[in-house]
């Protein structure tokens, strides 16, 4: 593995001045370049493979499955994408636009925003460090990324890949913690793309705000699974704790917590020690289980901390291997002012709440920030409708958890406390793209401009005020 080296920063400021000279000279402009950076970026993913695997297998302990479809072949995916969606993308919009003004060539260019700063975290280093790149290099930005430190052979495997595929002159990371992020943020850029948690977005947004710079903010939070009346249990049990056993939890759209009618409780539970027996025969820490590790000792500490202080009773799970792993767990009869619902668990530990009825589960919900996205398993077409109008989430996915981070045609994203700002597929590049509107007035429009020259007069403002009469409809 290659050893991680921090950016010192003499080099940070000549990567940023050498990125900006390539932006001013319209170098990543042409869609021939784009779409020659994007392939690179797909071979980068296609032909690293094994090498990314390894990398994240020393890190974080990731299975080699996880790490092939979650991140190898969605970038590889969303690259090749957008580099055939790129004249699409691309071409200018012209709007329909009122008769009296369908001469002036009203266009809205999508042009790139400028160069760009991707800081990325650790739990899933290279699709969320990628992902947003393809729709950078798609728009015609430059970019600096910032891979996280907790992940050491990830981030240097990065910089040397990036480095070899990709154009220098466009494309760099930037390796180091504090005091190099710091440096990167005190400087402007034409947009910034930050993945992690509410504590550090803010100060992202803090700084993004000094230098008036766009910002996208990818957090997380406490995202719930709702189980309704009707629906098949141990479906919803399988379904949930799949998207819980990704990573060990580490994902920002994880299933959090589970609220469950107190009627069900005793079926769902059942289905849970089912479903949880059948993904692990023996046990969840056994070599068998191919089970990831808690990325270092500091949150491995912080989610036993929960587990240690839960006044719930646990369900199945519950090992804890040194400072490296913790079984994914479920605790059941976990009040709402639980310990396990101080914070966002983000790790393998999944409470579940009983509740009355579905008034009680919409309250609970409100009651919270709001959440990345809201899971409900149920077959009832009333309980979706009031899921819709009654809650508000970044996403809100019926009967399955996590599988919408692979629909490319709509936007990703969070709301509130959990981020704003989308991108996957299109929305990626719309967020590194400015539309910038355009028309061109003829002379010949100086006949109806009369009335705005000066001197004013009453006739004038007659003419001019005709727009604040228009009949406006009763209804």
């Amino acid at each position: 593995m290659a050893t991680l080296y921090y950016t010192p920063s003499a080099e940070i400021d000549e990567i940023y001045a050498r990125l900006q000279k390539t932006f001013k000279e319209g170098k990543t402009r042409p869609i021939a370049y784009r779409r020659q950076q994007l392939l690179q970026l797909a071979r980068m993913m296609q032909d690293n493979r094994t090498a990314i695997e390894e990398a994240e297998l020393a890190d974080l302990g990731k299975p080699r499955q996880e790490t092939t479809i979650a991140e190898v072949s969605a970038v590889l995916g969303s690259a090749l994408r957008a580099a055939e969606s790129l004249v699409e993308w691309t071409t200018p919009d012209k709007p329909k636009v009122e008769e009296w003004r369908s001469s002036w060539d009203t266009t809205i260019f999508k042009v790139p925003k400028g160069v760009s700063l991707i800081i990325s975290p650790w739990n899933y280093p290279f699709i969320i460090t990628f992902n947003p790149l393809v729709g950078a290099i798609a728009a015609g930005c430059p970019v600096v990324l910032k891979p996280s430190e907790a992940v050491p052979a990830c981030s240097a495997l990065m910089k040397s890949l990036v480095e070899k595929y990709l154009d220098p002159e466009a494309y760099a990371v930037v390796n180091g913690a504090v005091k190099e992020t710091t440096d990167l943020l005190s400087r402007p850029w034409g947009h910034m793309f930050f993945t992690g948690g509410g504590k550090i977005g803010r100060i992202i947004a803090g700084a993004a705000a000094k230098t008036l710079t766009p910002v996208t903010l990818e957090l997380g939070g406490k995202s719930p699974v709702v189980i309704d009346e009707g629906c098949d249990l141990e479906l919803a049990a399988k379904r949930t704790l799949f998207g819980k056993s990704q990573n060990s939890g580490q994902l920002c759209v994880s299933p959090d917590h589970v609220y469950v009618p107190r009627s069900l409780a005793p079926a769902f539970k059942e289905a849970v020690k089912k479903v949880y027996a059948s993904f692990f025969p023996d046990t969840a820490l056994h070599p068998s289980a191919q089970w990831g590790n808690i990325v270092n000792p500091l949150h491995h500490s912080r989610v036993k901390g929960l587990l240690d202080r839960t006044k719930g009773e646990i369900l199945v799970g519950g090992g804890v291997d040194a400072n490296k792993r913790i079984a994914l767990t479920v605790v059941a009869g976990v009040k709402p002012d639980d310990s396990l619902m101080e914070e966002e668990i983000f790790g393998p530990l999944l409470p579940v709440i009983e509740v009355e009825n579905l008034d009680e589960t919409i309250r609970l919900i409100g009651e919270r920030p709001h959440p990345l996205v809201l899971y409900a398993f149920t077959n009832n077409e009333e309980t979706r409708q009031r899921l819709v109008n009654e809650t508000n989430s970044g996403g809100l996915i019926f009967n399955d958890t996590t599988i919408h981070l692979s629909i490319h045609e709509m936007p990703f994203g969070g709301l509130g406390e959990s981020g704003y700002g989308a991108y996957h597929g299109k929305d990626s590049f719309d967020s590194f793209t400015h539309r910038r509107s355009s028309i061109n007035v003829p002379a010949a429009a100086e006949g109806i401009f009369a009335a705005r020259y000066r001197p004013y007069s009453d006739e004038k403002y007659a003419i001019m005020s005709a727009g604040a009469h228009v009949k406006i409809p009763e209804s």
